[in-house]
């Protein structure tokens, strides 16, 4: 077992001692012959045992030896020369905060076969320097760039809302100035203090007079119908309402009232009156188209108006006709469907006394003025783009306040026991306590007379 064991491992040993002989005898040939090819050759021996003391005869190398040793001396040679005109690299400034590698002297250098010229033209590679986080403390606030913040497509905007409000704000300053040269506030405190017994229909009437004058341009007239019985107050609220533009709109031309039976009575013709009234609406319109302001036409007792009137009428409404006929109020007061509205207030007497009937009451007269259109437009077409306006009958008490103005108006004094002795003369409907007088206040002006 020991032999064997022995064996191994001078087997294991053999080709160790056999490189370090070879790796010798290269160095030794190597060194005689890169110092000087010329000098004396220094015989190197090796032997597998133990090298003996007596140098043996110089032996002359084999050309298949030298060939090899001659080519790489030749390329060293050839190295340096390079290396020598190569010119020195581009100074580069060292980042003081990367620490400078240590270069080994004695680190290899390798061999390329790229020229100096080809090396010299590769442009040199920027470092790129790595951008720092900015980190925000948690308890601060976070704002971005001012520039960012405060951008001109930002300030565009502002500006182009600011114009925008502007001429939003002009434009509402122009309709209340054009609303405004109509005196509207006044008219209302003058209807509501002269007509009695009437404050839905004076509300309501105001309230399409104040839409329609807010703009001067329009796409067709307005046409108002006020319907109601005998003696509730339509006649006179048209003179008021022609007596209130004559005043703000500072020329009586641009006022037309219209009565048909002094205008157009019953022998005479109805075409020559509907090319008479064609003739002075007309006139109108044109003068008011020159003065930029809106003119007032009305036609009282409008339900004794010929047919072939009502198609004139009629005519002068459609939006076909050129602007000047656009920009105009018509009036109409007439008594046809008086019977309705009778019905309709003996039927809701009881609510008017009530507390919680104001909203029945509000819309019982949405459709008392949907009835009155229907009945009116089987009549005639005229009034399918008429706005209505219906006057109810008068209190007792109403017609007690028309004999006190009335009496203050031809000078006696309003006295208010003999005021109501006066209205106790009249006829009523008396219904739920309530008592509506037949005529109205149509009598107030006889019975004065004759005091």
């Amino acid at each position: 077992m020991v032999s064997v064991d022995r064996q191994a491992s001078g087997a294991r040993l053999l080709p160790q001692r056999t490189r370090g002989r070879t790796r010798e005898w290269a160095v030794c040939w190597l060194g005689a012959w890169e110092g000087d090819l010329h000098a004396k050759r220094r015989p190197c021996t090796m032997d597998r045992g133990q090298s003996s003391p007596e140098p043996p005869a110089p032996v002359a190398p084999s050309p298949s030896v030298i060939a090899p040793v001659r080519a790489v001396v030749r390329l060293r040679h050839q190295v340096r020369l390079l290396r020598k005109r190569r010119p020195p690299p581009p100074a580069v400034a060292p980042d003081p905060g990367a620490a400078a590698p240590r270069v080994h002297q004695e680190q290899p250098q390798f061999f390329t076969f790229d020229g100096p010229v080809e090396r010299a033209s590769r442009p040199a590679r920027k470092r790129r320097r790595r951008s720092r986080l900015v980190l925000y403390p948690e308890t601060s606030r976070k704002f971005g760039p001012r520039a960012e913040r405060q951008s001109r497509a930002q300030r565009c905007l502002l500006l182009l809302v600011a114009i925008v409000g502007f001429q939003v704000l002009n434009a509402i300053e122009n309709l209340d100035d054009n609303a405004l040269r109509y005196d509207l506030d006044g008219l209302e405190k003058t209807l509501q203090r002269a007509v009695f017994g009437q404050p839905a229909a004076v509300g309501r009437l105001v309230a399409l007079l104040r839409d329609y004058l807010a703009t001067h341009v329009h796409s067709r007239p307005l046409l108002l119908a006020l319907h109601g019985p005998s003696g509730v107050g339509k006649s006179h609220v048209g003179r008021l309402l022609a007596r209130h533009f004559r005043a703000v709109l500072e020329d009586g031309a641009l006022v037309l009232q219209y009565h048909a039976r002094h205008h157009c009575p019953e022998p005479r013709a109805a075409a020559g009156c509907r090319e008479e009234l064609a003739r002075r609406v007309a006139d109108v319109l044109a003068r008011a188209e020159a003065e930029e302001k809106t003119p007032l036409l009305v036609l009282d007792d409008a339900e004794l108006l010929p047919p072939a009137l009502l198609d004139e009428l009629h005519g002068l409404l459609q939006p076909q006709r050129p602007p000047r006929f656009h920009n105009a109020v018509y009036v109409l007061l007439s008594g046809a469907g008086g019977a309705e509205v009778t019905r309709f207030v003996l039927q809701n007497a009881s609510r008017a006394g009530r507390a919680d009937g104001a909203d029945e009451l509000r819309a019982a007269e949405e459709e008392l003025r949907s009835s009155l259109h229907t009945l009116l437009v089987r009549q005639h077409s005229l009034w399918e783009a008429a706005a209505i306006v219906p006057f109810l009958l008068l209190d007792k008490r109403d017609v007690v306040n028309c004999f006190r103005d009335e009496m203050a108006g031809e000078g006696f004094f309003p006295e208010q026991a003999r005021a109501e002795l006066l209205a106790a003369q009249l006829s009523y409907y008396r219904v739920a306590g309530r008592e509506f007088a037949v005529t109205g206040c149509k009598q107030v002006v006889a019975a004065v007379n004759l005091l």
